[in-house]
């Protein structure tokens, strides 16, 4: 009988994990035994469903630019250097819809969203591409100021290349 008790034991009672393993606990152990991160979480229906149309009906809302006038009021400013990136095409391969989309998954989350901005020769902005936020490391400089440093190889070698050509 003692084989059969052990093998077949009730399994509904709950342990508590944090008491005794503090092993789990700092590594980021859950009481289930599966290991929970953004892309695990998005497989779940109800996260991926809130993400979903979060992230649809922020990217679905009117992009605007405006600009303030002499007298107070302010006006739409369509001819703003930005206006065609944010409101019709951050880059090539997106539309302003996805881009947003993306950004507001990536901020659902990961709680942050990055965009890598590329310039041409004379400094205007041409493009946005928006990255992983996992692959991006926010430091403070010895002013306080922040700097984002990419964990990403390829962007670092472009970084550092853009820095000695100045």
């Amino acid at each position: 009988m003692g084989f059969f008790s052990g093998l077949f034991r009730g399994r509904d009672a709950p342990t508590d994990r944090t008491s005794g393993s503090a092993y789990s606990f700092f590594m980021g152990g859950s009481t289930s035994g599966k290991r929970v991160n953004e892309r695990t979480a998005m497989q779940m229906t109800a996260v991926y469903s809130c993400v979903r149309i979060l992230s649809e009906a922020v990217a679905g809302l009117p992009l605007q630019f405006y600009r303030y006038t002499a007298d107070g009021g302010k006006e739409k400013a369509v001819d703003h250097p930005l206006y065609f990136l944010l409101h019709d095409e951050p880059n090539p391969e997106m539309t302003s819809f996805v881009f947003r989309e993306t950004l507001m998954t990536h901020l659902l989350l990961w709680g942050n969203a990055y965009s890598q901005i590329i310039r041409n020769a004379r400094g205007e902005i041409i493009a946005l591409y928006p990255l992983m936020p996992d692959r991006v490391t926010v430091n403070r400089d010895g002013n306080g100021q922040r700097e984002k440093n990419l964990i990403m190889r390829q962007l670092v070698r472009i970084a550092k290349k853009s820095v000695e050509t100045k």
